[in-house]
């Protein structure tokens, strides 16, 4: 006599929220607002601090832990990354005020800047199978992260201007895909292109 099993399977359908939208507006935000100091129109104060911790820091952490539910890799490596570049960027400007560690030296920073360069090329190269947007975002990070790395090892307040000016249009592309995400979702048709790539 034959063993009959019938087997169902159930397709579970996702409906959570795209969290990318959140990540990227943390993102480019707080980009925007550090590099108007690094193009050297005001300097670091509590304003830049803050949105740091909670809106370049925590909010993009909480996106990378949605997108770890949606099984993105890339946006969990991403905002998660960037979430905690924010945190520790503040912690290294607020632990040597507070007499917890000292002050990093400008090679230091220079060193520190350039790995975070070189991890978002890499991460840029994963962008070439996306939107144009997204690559954007990434290329200009990555070209931003290199001109403040070589401007502080050169001590060079000239790269540090064209870095804080790079920056702002980083940044201003990261809250341009942010919002083209939001709005061509709720509209249902694309108000603001991303330029998908062609397969």
């Amino acid at each position: 006599m034959e063993n009959l099993t019938n087997e169902t399977v159930v397709t579970f359908k996702d409906t959570t929220a795209n969290p990318a939208p959140l990540g990227l507006f943390g993102f480019g935000i707080t980009t925007v607002l550090l590099n108007i100091h690094n193009a050297g129109f005001y300097q670091i104060s509590s304003m830049i601090l803050a949105m740091g911790i909670f809106v370049g820091g925590i909010a993009q952490v909480i996106a990378g832990i949605m997108e770890w539910k949606k099984n993105n890799t890339f946006g969990t490596t991403a905002f998660t990354a960037y979430g905690l570049f924010w945190l520790s960027f503040v912690c290294l400007l607020v632990m040597p005020k507070a007499n917890l560690a000292a002050a990093p030296w400008k090679n230091e920073m220079a060193a520190y800047l350039f790995m975070w360069g070189v991890f978002t090329a890499v991460m840029f190269v994963g962008t070439l199978k996306m939107n144009r947007a997204i690559q954007v975002v990434f290329l200009s990070l990555a070209v931003l992260f290199f001109l403040l790395a070589f401007g502080k090892y050169c001590e060079s307040d000239l790269l540090m201007k064209i870095g804080g000016w790079e920056g702002i249009f980083c940044g201003c592309s990261a809250i341009y895909t942010c919002l083209a995400q939001v709005l061509n979702e709720v509209y249902g048709k694309t108000v603001l292109p991303l330029c998908p790539v062609k397969k």
